[in-house]
C-alpha cells in the first residue's frame, strides 16, 4: 500500500496544481455553484470518458486523462461547497482554496487507505472502464439524493459518494500511468 499512497500523492499534486493554475486565471468564481451544478459538471465529464472509451473516432483533442482530472477537482471543489457552503460571490484567496482543498483530500485519502486496507487494493485489477462506470453509478446516486433535497434512509450522504469518486478518478489515472 505504500505505492498507492506515493501514487495517489502524486496524482493528486497533479490536480492540485491545475486546480491553484485555474484559481490564478478565474479566480474562486466557482464558488457560486450549486451542489447540482457541480454534479452535474462532474457528469458530462464521465459520460465524456465513457464515449471515448465506446468511440472510435475522437473530435476534440483531449483525451480521458483530462476529464479524471476534471472529476476530481470538481468533486473537491463539491467538498468544499459542503464544508463552506455556497458563496453570492468568488469569496477565496488561492491561498485558502488550496488550503481547503488539501484539507478535503487528506479526509478523501484516510478513507481510500482505510477501505484500501480493508479490500485489499481490489482495484488494481478493474478496468478503467469499470471505475468510469462506477464513477456514473454515483452521480446517477447523488443525483437522487439531490432531486430527495438530500434525505436518506440507510444510504451515506453526498460527501461520501463525491469522496469516493474523487478515488475511483485516482486509481484511474494511476491505472492510465497519468503522472
Amino acid at each position: 500500500m505504500q505505492d498507492t499512497s506515493k501514487q495517489y500523492d502524486a496524482i493528486i499534486d497533479m490536480c492540485k496544481n491545475l486546480f491553484v493554475k485555474k484559481m490564478s486565471d478565474y479566480g474562486s468564481a466557482w464558488r457560486i455553484l450549486r451542489l447540482p451544478s457541480l454534479t452535474d459538471q462532474i457528469f458530462i465529464k464521465a459520460q465524456r470518458i465513457r464515449g471515448l472509451q465506446e468511440n472510435a473516432t475522437r473530435k476534440v483533442d483531449e483525451d480521458e486523462v483530462s476529464e479524471f482530472i476534471g472529476i476530481i477537482n470538481y468533486c473537491i471543489m463539491a467538498l468544499i461547497q459542503i464544508k463552506k457552503g455556497i458563496a453570492e460571490q468568488p469569496d477565496l484567496s488561492t491561498e485558502e482554496a488550496k488550503k481547503l482543498y488539501e484539507e478535503q483530500v487528506a479526509i478523501t485519502k484516510k478513507l481510500m487507505m482505510d477501505k484500501n486496507h480493508d479490500y485489499g487494493e481490489a482495484w488494481r485489477d478493474m478496468r478503467v472502464s469499470s471505475l468510469t462506470d462506477l464513477i456514473l453509478q454515483k452521480l446517477l446516486r447523488v443525483k437522487t439524493i439531490e432531486n430527495n433535497k438530500g434525505k436518506t434512509l440507510v444510504s451515506e450522504g453526498i460527501d461520501a459518494n463525491y469522496q469516493d469518486m474523487v478515488n475511483y478518478a485516482v486509481f484511474a489515472l494511476i491505472h492510465l500511468n497519468a503522472t
